[in-house]
């Protein structure tokens, strides 16, 4: 069957952005696949098509990548939202936990984007959309993994889009602030936690907790991955929400010295 709508193919749509995204893409007339490694326990949207789907097998995504092609026509938008945090300082988090959150947040989306390519390439056109966040360009502390994963996802969408833009494809990053969803309360813990860190590590919960539960509304960030999918000339980075544009530009503009100490003022470090 050949789907009369453009297609996209959404992972990670089980809560949060990724569910927002299914439904917002969907009210802007996509044919959408919502992807999660367990569908069977997703509240089901008007609309969207579910497919279980593990972002760290290279089976897996070629399965269901080629499912959608074969079943759909085609795919006009992937959005690479599968995610992890992580929770603890560096030193507490071994390379084994931190292998993990690459395989999703990294590795995954680059396995979803190599198997979407050939086929969008050969297509002429597409757009692939990947939620990077804030981290992607500002560091906090109690972060590092996640924030380093945040990173590379940037570093390698602005690469790709150089490659791929010549044969209209996008490759294109979001970049949200704080979000109010359960991201806090499902991160990888550390598995070496060091009395050293503890308090402050509880600090930065706090902190973390009170950001989160007064972020945006995942539909807010569902609205710009819209645009980042739709525009028809689209900018590389979309940041997202109230505050992501605001610290995009304090970044860039505010001298570093200056900036550091913000981040340890708003985490409640010493300066």
């Amino acid at each position: 069957m050949t789907a009369t709508r453009p297609v996209a193919l959404v992972t990670g749509a089980s809560s949060g952005i990724g569910d927002a995204a299914a439904v917002a893409l969907t009210d802007a007339g996509f044919q959408v696949i919502g992807t999660s490694r367990d569908t069977s326990r997703i509240t089901a949207r008007p609309g969207v098509t579910y497919l279980d789907l593990d972002v760290t097998s290279d089976a897996s995504v070629d399965t269901v990548v080629q499912h959608v092609i074969d079943r759909f026509g085609h795919i006009d938008v992937l959005v690479n939202n599968a995610g992890l945090g992580a929770d603890g300082a560096a030193e507490e988090i071994s390379v084994g936990q931190t292998q993990r959150v690459f395989d999703v947040n990294v590795f995954g989306l680059m396995r979803m984007t190599k198997a979407v390519l050939p086929h969008m390439r050969a297509r002429g056109r597409g757009r692939i959309v990947n939620i990077s966040s804030v981290a992607g360009f500002v560091a906090n502390p109690f972060m590092a993994v996640y924030v380093s994963s945040k990173h590379a996802v940037e570093g390698y969408s602005e690469s790709l889009d150089h490659e791929v833009r010549e044969h209209g494809v996008r490759v294109l990053l979001v970049e949200p602030s704080a979000v109010n969803t359960p991201f806090d309360t499902n991160m990888v813990p550390a598995d070496n936690p060091l009395p050293v860190y503890a308090q402050r590590r509880r600090t930065f919960h706090d902190v973390m907790q009170q950001e989160m539960r007064g972020g945006d509304d995942p539909t807010v960030i569902a609205k710009v991955i819209v645009t980042a999918a739709t525009a028809q000339k689209p900018k590389l980075r979309h940041p997202a929400g109230s505050g992501a544009a605001r610290v995009s530009v304090l970044r860039r503009i505010v001298p570093a010295r200056t900036f550091d100490r913000s981040v340890r003022k708003l985490n409640r470090m010493p300066t």
